[in-house]
């Protein structure tokens, strides 16, 4: 494993980080923990986890991993997790859960704090209010609980540029992959420039990346798959300090290992040509972080949103798009829900929510459009 010092601190972390997100819910949180054990042992100490991850066990889980590394004397492990500048939006409510994360985690201190989910300026304007969340972190710094304030952004590179600047916090960490990068790689740039750390998130882009390994070949290097060559990207690109991977088993783990041994980076040559074959149109794609489910509706709109990314990247024929919306494809419908495109109501509030800022309403008009066209409407 490769180490890489997180600028601004003396934290010497590894350059792939474990991403909390993707816990295997059927098992206990003891057998999960297994995995961030293993982890560890492969040498990742970059963990990054938020409360609500995993129907609010992926901070549990982490801390039945980290009590027993600390029984065992081991302490070279570093923490990253989250609130959100609505959920937190005073000093002491700040404070109240960032002391929840410590004793769930079983640590002492939180190593990497973030301001989380960031999406617009509001937002960050949000978090800096007199006796808001942003005073409470400093509160909590001041007194050993944190070590670095960070934020976790889902903006436009300027944007993150915007909040860098200001000088508040310690480094960003935001969604990086593959296929958005340019929508970001300002930021990011900027960020490596002036001595921010970057931890990048999402590197398989919600599953579009290993979904599409035919019409995505061409990112690949002779001999490697798609999914590798998209966790190459993130791991060896200088500007990133830590690439995040949700991890389902140890031969996952061992592969982001061997590319974060082994991997090149990509030539400005190669990046170029892949910006000019999407031509920007993987600025908007769906990520599939589910935000959107506010629907007053009860419209499935990741599920939409990830069927239109087959419109939006890959230039997919409304023919073939009638065809795809008729064989459920993309849809991931459970019981409960049950409005479809046609049932949207304009209000706007999966919009807001949007950490791609997409154009949510007029997508779903045309996945109305397709749907309706189909020779038998869809049941759940």
């Amino acid at each position: 494993m490769k180490y890489i010092k997180y600028p601004g601190t003396d934290k010497m972390v590894s350059v792939v980080g474990f991403g909390g997100l993707r816990f295997d819910l059927d098992k206990t949180d003891e057998e999960n923990a297994e995995l961030v054990l293993y982890a560890y042992e492969k040498g990742i100490n970059y963990f990054d986890t938020a409360p609500g991850y995993c129907d609010d066990r992926s901070e549990i889980i982490l801390g039945v991993a980290f009590k027993k590394l600390i029984a065992q004397g081991k302490t070279d492990f570093f923490v990253s997790t989250k609130s959100k500048p609505k959920v937190c939006p005073s000093k002491e409510l700040v404070i109240e859960s960032v002391k929840k994360s410590i004793e769930r985690l079983g640590v002492e201190k939180i190593d990497f704090y973030h301001v989380w989910c960031v999406r617009n300026m509001d937002h960050y304007e949000l978090s800096m209010q007199k006796d808001g969340q942003y005073e409470g972190l400093v509160w909590c710094k001041e007194n050993g609980l944190i070590d670095n304030i960070c934020f976790s952004s889902h903006q436009p590179g300027n944007e993150v540029v915007d909040v860098l600047k200001s000088g508040n916090f310690t480094g960003v960490t935001m969604g990086i992959n593959l296929l958005n990068f340019p929508y970001r790689w300002e930021g990011a740039n900027y960020a490596y420039e002036n001595g921010y750390g970057v931890v990048a998130m999402n590197p398989l882009s919600g599953g579009t990346i290993p979904n599409h390994e035919k019409e995505l070949a061409f990112l690949a290097a002779p001999g490697e798959t798609v999914t590798q060559a998209a966790l190459r990207f993130n791991i060896s690109t200088p500007e990133i300090t830590v690439s995040l991977v949700g991890f389902s088993s140890n031969s996952d783990i061992e592969e982001a290992c061997i590319i974060a041994d082994s991997a090149t980076s990509f030539t400005k040559e190669d990046l170029k040509i892949i910006e000019e074959r999407f031509n920007g149109n993987s600025n908007s794609i769906c990520t599939g972080c589910g935000y959107c489910r506010v629907c007053p509706k009860d419209i499935n709109i990741p599920a939409y949103m990830l069927l239109y990314n087959e419109k939006h990247l890959f230039n997919k024929t409304d023919e073939e798009m009638i065809d795809m919306v008729y064989g459920l494809e993309y849809y991931n419908y459970t019981a409960n829900t049950v409005g479809r495109a046609n049932d949207c109501i304009e209000c706007g509030k999966c919009e807001k929510e949007c950490t791609q800022h997409l154009s949510i309403i007029n997508r779903l008009k045309e996945c109305s459009a397709w749907e309706s066209k189909t020779t038998d409407h869809i049941t759940v």
